[in-house]
């Protein structure tokens, strides 16, 4: 059984600012809790509607009853467990290789999906500004599946971030050089704009190389990608030339 208390808490983590004051967050379905579990994420409280993960120990495991999971679930439709983990200490910046920036992406949704991909093209660093939507977002810990464990994130004043580097600076722009025609490096940061506006005219300063993803459409009037998916067909071109 969950406790008026337990209820409580969990229902305030919906919110940043009681995420951070508390310095949890949690997850939701068998498969994202099993990846934090096996991660360094430090588990709170598991709470579940079937006997599962036996290796927890029971101190830290309650068998809850569909209408208690639907109180403290994030999804219209709740899957059969959540768990609530303490928030790690921020990891030290990795500076090498192929850094994917965000400037103000707002999506939970597009962060989980650009994380999965990071994940997925061996890229160990992102970097945020710090308006981009909070990672321990639950619907950002969902669309992860589980790629929040294997990816470094790092929220930065992203301005002052870029004037310090010294490795080249790639931008996402409609007017850039197409990306399938370019030479592009093993390493260097690679920044993806917001969903709405693209990349904001500040940071544009730091861009050293311009890139567009060329359209083949006859017509040719879709104005944009999304930025997910945009994320992957920049990825995989850079990783197809490293």
């Amino acid at each position: 059984m969950v406790s008026k208390n337990q209820i409580k808490l969990i229902s305030s983590l919906h919110q940043k600012k009681h995420r951070f004051a508390n310095q949890l967050f949690f997850a939701e379905g068998v498969k994202v809790i099993q990846e934090l579990l096996e991660s360094n994420f430090e588990l709170d409280h598991l709470y579940t509607t079937i006997n599962d993960f036996e290796t927890v120990q029971s101190s830290k495991r309650t068998l809850i009853n569909e209408q208690e999971l639907k109180k403290i679930s994030a999804l219209s439709t709740p899957n059969t467990c959540l768990a609530v983990f303490k928030m790690p200490s921020e990891n030290k910046m990795i500076n090498s290789g192929l850094i994917l920036a965000l400037d103000d992406i707002r999506d939970p949704g597009n962060l989980g999906t650009i994380l999965r991909l990071c994940d997925w093209f061996g890229i160990k660093q992102i970097v945020c500004s710090k308006e981009t939507v909070d990672i321990y977002n639950p619907k950002v810990v969902q669309a992860t599946m589980g790629s929040i464990t294997r990816v470094n994130v790092n929220y930065v004043d992203l301005k002052t971030f870029l004037n310090q580097t010294e490795m080249p600076v790639f931008g996402t722009f409609m007017d850039g050089d197409n990306i399938y025609q370019s030479d592009l490096p093993q390493d260097g940061i690679i920044i993806m704009g917001n969903e709405a506006n693209g990349i904001s005219a500040e940071i544009e300063k730091s861009v050293t190389s311009r890139l567009t993803i060329p359209r083949f459409g006859e017509l040719q009037k879709t104005e944009s990608l999304n930025v997910a998916t945009a994320t992957a067909i920049i990825l995989s071109e850079f990783k197809r030339k490293s």
